[in-house]
C-alpha cells in the first residue's frame, strides 16, 4: 500500500521520538509503542513534515496546533488504558492523538468544534489507516451522551471550570484528564470517578487553546498553545 510505504520511510524518526519520550519520563510501554507506530507526519501540513518528529507543537491551521508529543504522551500515560476502554476525546485537532488512542483503547470517539479541522482530521485518519475513529462536529464541552459512559475522557482544550457534562459521562472508576484555568495559567488535572465523588490530582502547568462552548469560554479570545 502506498501510504504504508510512505509511513515506513519515517520509521527511524519515530524510533528516535520514542527515545526522547522515554528520556522525558514516559514509561508506559503501550504508549511508547503507539508513538512508534502512528505516522505523525501524516497529521501535519506537508510543508512541516520534515519537523513532524521533533518534540514540539506545530501549527495545523485555524489558529490551532498539533500538541508536543511529550505532552500527549503524559496525557495518555495518566489515563492508564489497558486496551479495552471506550474513550471520548474533546478537541480532535489534527486527529493525531485520536490515532494514538486507537493503539491503547478499544473505541475512540472524538469531538471537534471547527468543521474544517474535523474534515481534515477524518481524511488524515482514513489515509493513515485509522478510519475506525468516530469524529463528530459540535460543542465538546457537552460531551456525547449517546455513547456514554466512557472509561476515559481526554480534553485537549482548557476551560475556566471542569465541564460538568463530561464528569457525568465518565464511567465509575473512569479517569479524565483536562486542562483547567488557574489564574493566569492553566493546570492539567486528572479526575478519577468513585460513584458521585471525584478524586483530583494536578499533573503540572500547561498551555492549551480555550475550550469554546456552553461549559467553556463564550468565544476564542483567549489563546493558548496546543490542540491535538
Amino acid at each position: 500500500m502506498e501510504m504504508g510505504r510512505l509511513a515506513d520511510s519515517y520509521g527511524g524518526y519515530r524510533s528516535r521520538l520514542v527515545e526522547v519520550l522515554r528520556s522525558n519520563g514516559i514509561e508506559d510501554l503501550a504508549v511508547l509503542r503507539a508513538f512508534g507506530e502512528v505516522p505523525r507526519h501524516l497529521f501535519v501540513p506537508e510543508a512541516l513534515r520534515r519537523r513532524a518528529y521533533e518534540d514540539v507543537a506545530l501549527p495545523i491551521g485555524h489558529g490551532q496546533t498539533i500538541s508536543q508529543p511529550t505532552t500527549q504522551a503524559k496525557y495518555l500515560q495518566s489515563l492508564r488504558l489497558s486496551g479495552t476502554e471506550r474513550v471520548l476525546e474533546v478537541g480532535t485537532g489534527s486527529g493525531y492523538q485520536a490515532a494514538l488512542l486507537t493503539k491503547v483503547a478499544s473505541q475512540v470517539v472524538s469531538i471537534e468544534r471547527i468543521s474544517a479541522l474535523a474534515g481534515v482530521a477524518r481524511k488524515a485518519l482514513a489515509n493513515s489507516g485509522f478510519s475506525s475513529v468516530t469524529v463528530l462536529e459540535g460543542d465538546g464541552s457537552l460531551g456525547w451522551t449517546p455513547l456514554a459512559p466512557y472509561d476515559a475522557i481526554l480534553v485537549a482544550a482548557a476551560s475556566p471550570e471542569v465541564p460538568e457534562p463530561l464528569l457525568r459521562q465518565l464511567e465509575d472508576g473512569g479517569r479524565m484528564v483536562a486542562p483547567v484555568a488557574r489564574g493566569a495559567t492553566q493546570a492539567l488535572r486528572l479526575f478519577v470517578r468513585n460513584g458521585d465523588d471525584f478524586a483530583e490530582n494536578e499533573l503540572g502547568e500547561v498551555q492549551f487553546v480555550p475550550l469554546v462552548g456552553k461549559y467553556g469560554y463564550a468565544d476564542s479570545g483567549k489563546q493558548g498553545e496546543t490542540k491535538c
